[in-house]
């Protein structure tokens, strides 16, 4: 998953992004490293905070853009 990746490049911490996401940053932290992986509805809340689609988080696209 490109989490840290995109995270790193909008400069955005860890703690930030768990607060705009109402989750932990222990949890975020755990995505990061693939200790624990997001259910579909956690995917989604990501990739529309970065504005990105669930296909590029995932790494299954290179092409960020959210198809709408």
């Amino acid at each position: 998953m490109r989490l840290k990746e995109i995270r790193k490049t909008k400069g955005i911490s860890q703690l930030k992004l768990a607060l705009e996401l109402n989750m932990t940053q222990n949890t975020i932290s755990r995505y990061e490293t693939g200790e624990r992986e997001p259910g579909i509805a956690e995917l989604i809340k990501i990739a529309d905070y970065f504005n990105v689609s669930v296909d590029y988080l995932l790494e299954r696209t290179d092409n960020p853009n959210v198809l709408r």
